[in-house]
C-alpha cells in the first residue's frame, strides 16, 4: 500500500514538472518573437532623381576655306625674238666699265602667238660685258652690252640676249682736218714773214704743229644717254607669266 502511494507521488511529481516546463517554453517564445511594428507612414512621396539637363554645344562654325589659287599661265617667248627697251640709266664707255649694271624698260610689248605677254614699261635689268674707252693714238672706243632679266614687281625671270655692240665714230677725218688746217695756217704765216721759203717752213711748223694737236686729243667715246632706244635678240627662249604693261 506504502509502495502504491510513492509511485503515484512520483507520478503527480512528474507530471507537474512536465506542465510548468511547457508554460515556461510559450512564455519564452511568446516574449523572443515580437511582431515587427508598421514605420510611420510616408507623408509624401519623395521627389525623382533631377537628371541634370545637358546643352548640345554650338556647332563650330566652319572653317574659312583658303582663297583658291589659280596658277598663272606661263608662256615661252622664242629665241630670236627682238626686245626693244629704253634706257633708263645713262651708259659711257668713259664711265662704265665691265660688270656694271644698268636698268631700262620695254618699249614695245612682246608678243608671242598674238597674245601680249610682257607690257610696255616693264622693267628690265642688263649689265655691261666688255667697255673701252677711246684711245688718243688709235683705238676706238667700243661696248658690249646684254640683258639678263625681265623683272616684275618681287618676279624676275631671267634671260639671256646676243650682246649689243656699239663702236665710237672713226676720227680719221678730223684728224686730217686738224692736220691739214694746221699747216695751212703755218704756210700763211711763212709766206707773209719769209716769201716762198717762209711758206714751206711754216707749212712744215703748222702741220707738225696740227699733228701734236691730234695725239694729244682722244676720240670719241660711245655715249647712251637715259631714254636712249637699243634693240636686244633674244639667244635663247625664256619663260614667263602675263605681264600687263605699267602706267
Amino acid at each position: 500500500m506504502n509502495r502504491l502511494w510513492y509511485v503515484l507521488l512520483v507520478v503527480a511529481v512528474t507530471c507537474t514538472l512536465v506542465g510548468c516546463s511547457k508554460d515556461t517554453a510559450e512564455q519564452a517564445s511568446a516574449t523572443d518573437v515580437q511582431p515587427a511594428q508598421p514605420g510611420p507612414a510616408s507623408t509624401a512621396a519623395e521627389p525623382a532623381a533631377t537628371k541634370p539637363i545637358t546643352r548640345k554645344a554650338d556647332a563650330p562654325a566652319p572653317a574659312a576655306s583658303a582663297p583658291k589659287v589659280i596658277p598663272s599661265k606661263t608662256f615661252e617667248i622664242p629665241e630670236g625674238t627682238e626686245l626693244t627697251v629704253l634706257l633708263i640709266d645713262p651708259i659711257s664707255t668713259s664711265k662704265n666699265k665691265a660688270g656694271d649694271s644698268f636698268k631700262a624698260s620695254i618699249a614695245e610689248p612682246i608678243v608671242v602667238n598674238g597674245e601680249t605677254v610682257v607690257g610696255r614699261g616693264t622693267r628690265v635689268e642688263g649689265r655691261v660685258v666688255d667697255a673701252e674707252g677711246s684711245g688718243r693714238i688709235k683705238g676706238r672706243a667700243n661696248i658690249r652690252l646684254v640683258l639678263t632679266s625681265i623683272v616684275d614687281g618681287a618676279k624676275t625671270y631671267p634671260i639671256v640676249t646676243r650682246p649689243y655692240v656699239a663702236e665710237a665714230e672713226a676720227t680719221k677725218g678730223r684728224d686730217a682736218g686738224i692736220i691739214a688746217g694746221g699747216a695751212g695756217i703755218g704756210a700763211a704765216i711763212g709766206a707773209l714773214t719769209g716769201g716762198k721759203k717762209g711758206a714751206l717752213e711754216g707749212g712744215a711748223i703748222g702741220g707738225g704743229a696740227g699733228t701734236a694737236a691730234v695725239l694729244a686729243t682722244k676720240g670719241k667715246e660711245v655715249e647712251f644717254g637715259s631714254e636712249s632706244k637699243l634693240n636686244f635678240t633674244l639667244d635663247r627662249p625664256a619663260q614667263v607669266s602675263r605681264i600687263a604693261t605699267k602706267s
